[in-house]
């Protein structure tokens, strides 16, 4: 899937893992970061590699206001300011469903 740079308020599909499916609606930055981890798949997303200011906050409201399962994994990098950083790995099968209607 291809991340559309759109905030607007689009429609989701949670395929949950008990073979149910439940409906949310996500806008802005959280629907930026859930495209960006649809898209990525279990390779998940790093703020490195998906530059966004607040990774832990969209992941942070995917999580408790849309139940939403994301892993994150801690891992070391090297470079001119070695750290760590965080990937977010999307747990839950969830599928596009089309832009709302405003």
């Amino acid at each position: 899937m291809k991340v559309i740079r759109r905030w607007g308020k689009a429609r989701f599909t949670v395929h949950e893992s008990d073979g149910s499916t439940r409906t949310i609606v996500v806008q802005g930055r959280d629907r930026w970061a859930l495209e960006c981890l649809i898209a990525a798949g279990q390779t998940g997303c790093t703020p490195i590699d998906h530059p966004g200011p607040r990774w832990s906050a969209y992941t942070f409201d995917l999580r408790h206001e849309h139940g939403l399962d994301i892993e994150t994994l801690t891992e070391e990098h090297d470079g001119p300011f070695p750290g760590h950083h965080a990937r977010y790995v999307l747990q839950v099968h969830v599928s596009f469903e089309g832009e709302v209607a405003a």
